[in-house]
């Protein structure tokens, strides 16, 4: 980054600008811009930011944007490769111990909302329920009795009609 800060305080300086000029022209502090032409990565707080700042000064020193964000594009690459794979594996183990040593109280422990099945089961069988009461009713209501076996005992012979609707 360091070398990418030079070069971009050269550029400014080769075009005949003054840093307090381009601070102007940009609307950005002093301290920011010299931190950014000295490679001080570590006074940013967001990288995109660090980022942006630096695409909007090279459109204003005149240079190819694209290729000085090639440039810091392979300086973030080569800063964060550097972690290994181990390493990663590593932390996310220390933080796992770390969860598992808290203490775990009734106020602090997360609770998983559980699904009360009861009322959907006891809907399904009043459903069920009522649908037996009302076919029960549909089916024997509006009907004439049967009679058939009173009218042989008082007529003493056999009849073949039945009194239905």
């Amino acid at each position: 980054m360091k070398e990418l800060g030079e070069y971009l305080k050269r550029t400014r300086i080769g075009n005949g600008v003054s840093i307090t000029e381009a601070c102007e022209d940009l609307e950005f502090s002093t301290s920011h811009l010299e931190n950014i032409e000295s490679g001080n990565v570590k006074a940013f707080k967001d990288i995109y930011e660090l980022k942006e700042s630096i695409r909007v000064y090279a459109k204003y020193l005149g240079l190819n944007s694209d290729k000085v964000m090639d440039e810091f594009n392979n300086f973030l690459f080569q800063h964060t490769s550097k972690i290994s794979l181990e390493d990663i594996m590593e932390a996310k183990k220390k933080k796992e111990a770390e969860e598992e040593k808290k203490v775990k109280s009734p106020y602090t422990k997360e609770y998983k909302e559980k699904i009360n099945l009861w009322p959907i089961v006891y809907a399904i069988v009043g459903v069920l329920v009522l649908f037996v009461i009302v076919y029960v009713i549909v089916n024997n209501t509006n009907k004439a009795p049967k009679r058939i076996n009173e009218l042989k005992a008082l007529y003493g012979e056999e009849i073949n009609y039945e009194f239905t609707n």
